[in-house]
């Protein structure tokens, strides 16, 4: 299978199963922006709860803020967004379409599109990516805002906020997750360039000394690779990426990206940055307000430095789709997770028309739907049912048939490798249990 046809299936899966659907598509679409349908948002909600988990209900040193969207708009010069949140870009000048000045492969490919004929480009000018609002009622009055380019503004916004309102010492982080949004010019590669996209991050703040920045440094980047790697991701598929001196962002003192091969190539699903007391100090400076932590044993007053950690919500979810997509014997099926999957367990009535066994499968069904998220299906034969659930990574798919009616047993079938077992319905919730938490360890 090639790499174009690999996209080509995973988007179509998408589409039809109910993962990820373009954005307003009944009015001809929005470019750079979609919408996750039932199994999407299931997906999404399981690995944000993971992250969530991990990060801040099973660590001491961790707080999390949930902050708004919209900011006074100061927040984003203090932060130099204004500034040097852009991108240098070249427009065509026999069509006029504009792309990325440092994105040569996507300049070659749009002169492809002209045949023969010889492209000429404009000079590379700036483009700011923040995106513009209006916020007021009085249509000549009007303020202009900007939507959230990135969440960590919310969060050094908040630093003094949180520290005079919680118990949290030097080292600590405070994580978020949230939409941003960007005026990406060239938005592509289905979900991964975006306008409207989440984020999950942590911004970890720690003594302004140069052996400590190095330490949490390799620490998170050590941190968040196992992250993905607890996923169930295959780990010859993720790499690290330093970035240059020249190429890092304006507040970056050392920067790395964790790297998923898509089909396309290698490319960022999250960043680990060094952003010493950049935002801090800006913030400080033009607010006026003393944002210093003072050590509680010491007396000394200092800002501290940022090590961030950025995850993309939806990279993630592409990168675990591409991953755990497989084709085996004529079947499709998405090697999820049991932990990721949106839906844990499926149960059905072998036949449909049958009451009795429809009245056991559904005493099933809701029996199991107080400890997982469990899908009902009686449309179709069996075969097809088993289809349908394969394509969105249901592990385990739990039948009544006429044996269950004479001896209270069960199908349980894999997704993995099809086989079968028979398992009494009193039991049933413990062996599902086992054999997610099971599935889940092996892959940590």
């Amino acid at each position: 299978m090639n790499d174009q046809n690999l996209m080509d299936k995973i988007v179509a899966l998408c589409k039809r199963r109910g993962f990820i659907y373009p954005g307003s598509e009944i009015y001809g679409g929005l470019a750079g922006t979609w919408d996750y349908g039932p199994v999407g948002a299931l997906l999404k909600k399981n690995l944000k709860d993971l992250w969530w988990k991990g990060l801040v209900q099973m660590r001491e040193d961790i707080v999390g803020v949930d902050a708004a969207i919209m900011m006074n708009p100061k927040a984003w010069e203090a932060s130099g967004h204004l500034e040097a949140f852009n991108d240098p870009l070249v427009e065509c000048k026999i069509c006029h379409q504009r792309f990325r000045e440092d994105k040569p492969e996507d300049i070659t490919e749009h002169e492809k599109s002209h045949g023969k004929g010889k492209v000429s480009w404009t000079e590379p000018k700036k483009f700011n990516l923040l995106v513009e609002a209006k916020l007021g009622v009085i249509e000549d009055d009007k303020q202009t805002i900007y939507l959230r380019g990135e969440i960590t503004n919310g969060v050094q916004v908040n630093f003094k906020n949180v520290l005079d309102s919680t118990r949290v010492r030097i080292p600590f982080g405070i994580a978020q997750m949230g939409k941003a949004f960007r005026n990406e010019i060239t938005p592509g590669n289905f979900t991964f360039r975006s306008r409207e996209f989440e984020q999950m991050e942590v911004q970890f703040y720690i003594k302004p000394d140069e052996s400590e920045g190095k330490k949490w440094f390799e620490y998170w980047k050590s941190n968040r690779m196992d992250f993905y790697l607890s996923l169930g991701i295959n780990k010859d598929k993720l790499r690290f990426k330093d970035h240059e001196p020249e190429k890092r962002a304006h507040y970056a003192k050392a920067a790395t990206d964790i790297e998923y091969e898509f089909p396309w190539g290698f490319d960022e699903v999250m960043g680990i940055h060094h952003r010493g007391d950049w935002d801090l100090k800006r913030h400080q400076e033009f607010s006026g307000q003393n944002l210093a932590y003072r050590d509680p044993e010491t007396g000394q007053e200092y800002l501290p430095w940022d090590i961030e950690t950025s995850a993309g919500v939806d990279r993630s979810i592409l990168a675990i789709l591409v991953d755990a997509y497989t084709e085996d014997s004529g079947r499709v099926f998405l090697k999820l997770d049991p932990r990721l999957a949106p839906y844990q367990v499926a149960v059905f009535p072998l036949l449909a028309n049958k009451p009795t066994l429809v009245e056991q499968a559904k005493k099933i069904y809701l029996d199991l739907m107080e400890f997982y998220q469990v899908s009902w299906d009686e449309r179709g034969n069996i075969g097809k049912r088993y289809a349908a659930q394969d394509e969105v990574g249901t592990p385990f798919c739990v039948t009544v048939d006429f044996q269950s009616l004479e001896d209270e047993t069960v199908t349980v079938r894999m997704r993995d490798n099809a086989n079968q077992d028979r398992i009494k319905v009193a039991e049933l919730s413990n062996y599902l249990s086992k054999l997610i938490n099971e599935t889940g360890s092996s892959t940590t």
